[in-house]
């Protein structure tokens, strides 16, 4: 039969991406220094002379690749990159560089991550009228909100748009709450060093600090939708760049009114107070304090 110039196997933690040397069926056959795994340009892990075959084998989240969350899938995208190095006369030029996209497609369990951002399912403590499994996604968004943000790079000075959501059938209409985000150089929020943006059961606590703009967006567009915006940053006398944000999402019936336990209150420095997305200014004034009471198990 014909071979097969790549073949992919999506495991659960990790891609694994088989490359024929004879990549494109001519009979030359390409050196493994030619070939990459990712942005990050990721090196082949085996080599199988009999075969020919030159073997990547990196995690989900390694080597440059991007997430994209679907209310159904998880996917993960990377690419691999044929590079050839140059023969003995520079001048002349035997074959193009090429780069192959590859896609690993995984359906969604009751944890995901996006990229850079691990949200973390809490359950709905509420009774529902029937038992059924709420879908939440964390996405970064562009300007507009009207699509999800293709790149995840940021500079220092640019706004994170960052929108929450939950999906559910039920009838009982929902409303969905941020209870707390926590920002580390490595996955999990208990990973040191660690920056809390929004902590205290719903207290965007990042737009406090000096020469930020963070803060909750107003009005909502629906009660199961909520938005924040965050400034840039990065931590100090650190080199890596890769931010990871963990936060914890939960809802209550959207006729619940909101308390200091489930709120959405922002900074505001105009007005050197804090005020909520919605209910009464007395459920933020703990924000101040540093205690909310009660926090979730």
């Amino acid at each position: 039969r014909a071979q097969i110039p790549v073949e992919v196997q999506c495991q659960e933690a990790q891609l694994v991406v088989t490359v024929h040397r004879d990549l494109f069926g001519t009979g030359r056959l390409v050196s493994a220094a030619e070939l990459s795994l990712g942005p990050a340009a990721c090196k082949h892990s085996r080599m199988d002379p009999s075969q020919k075959t030159v073997t990547f084998s990196a995690g989900l989240h390694e080597c440059g690749s991007t997430v994209q969350v679907t209310p159904d899938s998880l996917i993960y995208r990377t690419l691999l990159s044929y590079d050839p190095s140059p023969g003995s006369n520079p001048a002349i030029v035997r074959s193009d560089p090429a780069v192959i996209p590859i896609e690993c497609h995984y359906p969604r369990r009751d944890n995901v991550s996006s990229g850079s951002i691990r949200p973390t399912w809490s359950p709905f403590n509420s009774a529902l009228a029937s038992q059924e499994k709420l879908l939440f996604s964390l996405r970064l968004m562009n300007e507009d909100w009207s699509s999800e943000r293709d790149l995840s790079a940021f500079r220092l000075g640019d706004v994170l748009n960052i929108q929450a959501e939950v999906g559910a059938h039920s009838h009982v209409p929902l409303r969905l709450f941020v209870d707390s985000c926590v920002a580390t150089l490595g996955p999990g929020a208990g990973t040191e060093p660690h920056y809390a943006i929004i902590d205290f059961n719903g207290c965007l606590v990042d737009g406090r600090s000096d020469a930020t703009s963070s803060a909750f967006v107003t009005p909502r567009p629906r009660q199961d939708v909520l938005r924040f915006q965050i400034d840039a940053f990065r931590f100090a006398g650190d080199p890596r760049s890769l931010i990871y944000i963990t936060c914890h999402l939960k809802v209550t019936p959207a006729e619940q009114s909101p308390d200091a336990q489930n709120k959405a209150c922002s900074f505001s420095k105009a007005r050197n107070t804090w005020a909520p997305v919605e209910g009464t200014r007395d459920i933020c004034s703990c924000c101040e304090l540093g205690n909310c009471g009660r926090r979730p198990a």
